[in-house]
């Protein structure tokens, strides 16, 4: 869509549309909202000014890139967004030329932008392309982008970085006079006084130079962009990000300027959408809701698994005072968010900083208090150089829930949670678990507070497969539980989620006679049990949702139990599309009835090894 010669009436209209189409889709299909609706006209100013085409644009997170999409030939197929099949909610480049880089992580565009910037400099097209960083404030608490501004300062390469301060968490104007000041530092006089005031001060000697360069550091310290002035980028605002004749001005400033350069914009989330404006959490990112009431279209009585971790930890944490816990910019979406409103001086958010939030919990682990980490499988990745060096080295009794484990739908790729049990399985020290079901999350809770040493325990999105209540009982440390017996020489084993998956596609097998095992730990394994069985039951099938290289089959192998055939239903070595979880899962073929058919279809062949190998038939 080529909007460069829109008048800015035609601009506003075009923001109206977009936001209707957005608000349209979304309730429909569910997504990121609040954020998309408040950066609309940002967007919009961006295609304006640059060339989306040449300049290298950069969505940090990306989730808010939604009208780029549709400024980008995607306004017919923006219907089908995070289905399966469909557009992703995030930026791709295999989707679009117009998306140049994948992203679904907070903090990374700024060091993108400096890579794009040292490339562009290498290829002599400084002319020509700039790269432009879009950046909320919410990702601005990650150490990854004060490195990557250190060194652009240092660098001085043209980038524009433009910060969306849509909560005014950075910084907030004071009164009339910075307000006024904001105004003029946005303008042109202002920028080209500050460059031939720059270009005369070089040829004065200092003691001529001393009160000018007073005065500018001055005005300095009644601005917000202290912080970024002094790391070398230029600073221009706060400016209103809803103003789109303004924001072009600036964009054209921002360009010009040949530098690296932060745009500091101050935006409403969920803009033009009344019941979602303001600081509203759950409005970040929704499912599908009935546009006139705001209320979800389908509501569930099921308590999810991430409900019941903090439910559980907060009754722990009423008992046992040295119980603490910490999250990463999720407190509704962990479950910790209980916990802060009872225990505020317990349990924290500290932004999106995974590798403080685990470090400094080692802290508080030497100094004997029992830290909880409640974050998301996807983003434990971050951590992971802190899980290895500040705590397992040190064998520090920290904890880490980890939500959202397995297949988690729309969100796609970036988000799959497939990939913990592989990276953590290797680090000495740690043990690993995971419940089947409510009853077992609680005991799992209580197991991981007695503990000495590090542990980790999984769990799915929403609410466990069910697994037909089978008695639950306290952890034992490597112990599993045998759930079902057979005559057979058939046995499934499951772990976490998994038990459940085992379960249904035992039921539909109900013509063959299969023992169910929960392994509960995959490290350290049961070593005993599975030998003992491995006397009686000849063919094993493992459940669990995660990546089968390095995961719970493979596990299994290495302790060369002969005589079993091992068959793994865990996930092939490929990133995981977006779509509901349901398809995804079929695509895959990892449904109860598509994983019968395969045991079915293994069994008949009665295929006979000397030693036991996972199927790569599959």
């Amino acid at each position: 869509m080529n909007i460069k010669e829109y008048s800015n009436y035609e601009l506003n209209e075009l923001c109206s549309k977009i936001r209707e189409k957005i608000l349209q889709t979304v309730s429909k299909n569910g997504g990121h909202l609040s954020s998309s609706l408040g950066v609309v006209e940002l967007i919009v100013a961006m295609h304006y000014v640059f060339d989306a085409k040449k300049d290298p644009f950069i969505f940090d997170v990306s989730h808010q890139a939604y009208a780029h999409k549709l400024l980008s030939d995607r306004w017919e197929k923006f219907d089908t967004l995070r289905q399966f099949g469909g557009i992703s909610g995030y930026t791709k480049p295999n989707e679009s030329e117009y998306d140049y880089f994948v992203a679904g992580h907070s903090s990374t565009s700024i060091s993108l932008a400096v890579g794009a910037a040292k490339a562009i400099k290498l290829k002599n097209e400084t002319d020509s392309r700039v790269p432009v960083a879009l950046i909320g404030d919410g990702s601005m608490s990650a150490g990854m982008v004060y490195e990557a501004m250190n060194e652009l300062g240092d660098l001085k390469y043209p980038v524009v970085i433009i910060l969306n301060d849509n909560e005014m968490s950075i910084s907030k104007p004071i009164g009339a006079i910075s307000n006024y000041l904001s105004q003029v530092m946005a303008g042109n006089f202002y920028q080209k006084l500050k460059a031939k005031t720059t270009e005369i001060l070089e040829y004065l000697p200092d003691s001529a130079t001393y009160l000018a360069k007073r005065f500018d550091e001055s005005l300095k310290l009644i601005t917000p962009g202290l912080l970024f002035e002094e790391l070398g980028l230029e600073y221009i605002g706060p400016v209103d990000g809803h103003n789109i004749e303004n924001l072009i001005e600036v964009f054209n400033i921002a360009k010009k300027l040949k530098k690296p350069v932060i745009v500091h914009t101050q935006t409403t989330k969920g803009k033009g959408y009344d019941i979602a404006e303001g600081y509203y959490e759950h409005w970040h990112g929704v499912s599908p809701f009935d546009l006139d009431s705001g209320e979800p279209l389908k509501k569930s009585n099921e308590k999810n698994c991430t409900t019941l971790f903090g439910e559980n930890l907060l009754n722990l944490a009423r008992k046992h005072q040295e119980i603490v816990g910490v999250t990463a910019a999720m407190p509704s979406g962990t479950g910790i968010k209980i916990l802060m409103q009872e225990l505020p001086d317990r349990f924290w958010d500290v932004a999106i900083a995974e590798q403080h939030a685990v470090t400094s919990m080692a802290a508080m682990a030497k100094e004997g208090f029992k830290p909880f980490v409640a974050i998301y499988s996807t983003f434990l990745q971050r951590a992971f150089d802190q899980i290895v060096h500040d705590i397992c080295l040190m064998n520090l009794p920290v904890v880490f829930a980890i939500d959202r484990a397995g297949i988690v739908g729309e969100d796609g790729e970036t988000h799959q949670g497939v990939f913990d049990i592989s990276f953590l399985r290797d680090i000495p020290n740690m043990t690993l678990f995971a419940p089947r079901c409510e009853n077992s999350m609680k005991f799992c809770i209580e197991f991981a507070y007695k503990m000495k040493t590090p542990c980790a325990f999984r769990y799915p999105r929403g609410s466990f497969i069910s697994c037909n209540n089978f008695q639950t009982k306290p952890l034992q440390l490597g112990k599993s539980e045998l759930l079902k017996e057979a005559n057979s020489d058939i046995l499934f084993i499951g772990y976490g989620n998994g038990v459940g998956r085992a379960y249904q596609c035992l039921k539909i097998l109900k013509d063959f006679d299969i023992a169910l095992l929960d392994l509960v730990f995959v490290k350290p394994l049961d070593e005993d049990m599975l030998r003992k069985l491995s006397k009686k039951y000849k063919k094993w099938f493992v459940f669990s949702d995660s990546a089968k290289a390095g995961g719970v089959a493979s596990a299994i192998m290495e302790l060369n139990i002969k005589g079993v055939d091992i068959v793994s239903f865990e996930y092939e070595d490929k990133f995981i599309t977006h779509g509901k979880v349901t398809l995804v899962e079929e695509s895959l073929k990892i449904t109860p009835t598509e994983l019968a058919k395969k045991v079915k279809a293994i069994i008949s062949k009665k295929q006979k090894y000397s030693r036991a190998k996972i199927s790569t038939s599959i």
